[in-house]
């Protein structure tokens, strides 16, 4: 008597790790909402105590979150430092609503408003706070250029191109050299002299430093 053997009638083989390596694992889903209040409280921390004093311990009690929520979304506080300091630029001036005063220098002063004056006194307030970290990380140093420096320096330029199509200024200036001059000295200002660029520093660097050296080389109306 022949034997038959049924397609169903033996066990299934036990999958193997090659065959189970590309299914879906179930698992607790990452919540991603409360990301934006951990950042704001890591760059608050990060502000008031430096990269070196920062603990994870002290964002979580900060954003009022579990320190296990933290290691969930970043393996280690430099990976939370690079998003927070990251997540900055997303609140970037609009380049398409600066003030438009028919004057480069009614511009450049329009921009001196308490909110942005603040704004900026915290962007350099945290990049002191990461300078151990830019002097040893790159990307840590590119991130901050990104989101505390580039940001200002862009909305100068766009200040300086309308005074080039007024007639105000030449058009050989040095775009960026001139858009820069502010944003370099507010953070000498903050870091080496720990001295907050207020109102008054800007204002007198827009008209000892920056007018002078963007009419320079401009015929007199």
């Amino acid at each position: 008597m022949t034997k038959t053997h049924l397609a169903d009638s033996s066990p299934a083989a036990p999958a193997t790790p090659d065959e189970t390596a590309g299914k879906p694992r179930l698992g607790r889903k990452r919540d991603h909402t409360r990301d934006t209040d951990i950042l704001e409280a890591a760059l608050d921390v990060l502000a008031e105590t430096g990269y070196d004093g920062m603990t994870i311990d002290m964002v979580a009690t900060r954003a009022k979150a579990g320190k296990a929520t933290l290691y969930r979304r970043w393996a280690s506080k430099s990976d939370l430092v690079l998003d927070a300091v990251a997540c900055m630029k997303s609140k970037d001036l609009d380049l398409e609503a600066l003030p438009d005063t028919g004057t480069l220098r009614g511009d450049l002063i329009a921009m001196v408003r308490p909110p942005n004056i603040r704004d900026a006194e915290r962007k350099l307030n945290v990049m002191t706070g990461v300078v151990s970290m830019i002097a040893r990380d790159p990307e840590m140093a590119a991130a901050a250029h990104a989101a505390i420096v580039a940001p200002r320096a862009a909305a100068n330029r766009v200040l300086f191109e309308r005074a080039i199509e007024r007639g105000e200024i030449a058009a050989d200036v040095d775009l960026d050299t001139l858009s820069m001059i502010a944003p370099a000295m507010a953070a000498f200002r903050t870091l080496i002299l720990r001295q907050p660029p207020d109102r008054e520093f800007l204002v007198g660097i827009i008209d000892n430093v920056v007018l002078p050296a963007a009419h320079r080389g401009t015929p007199a109306h």
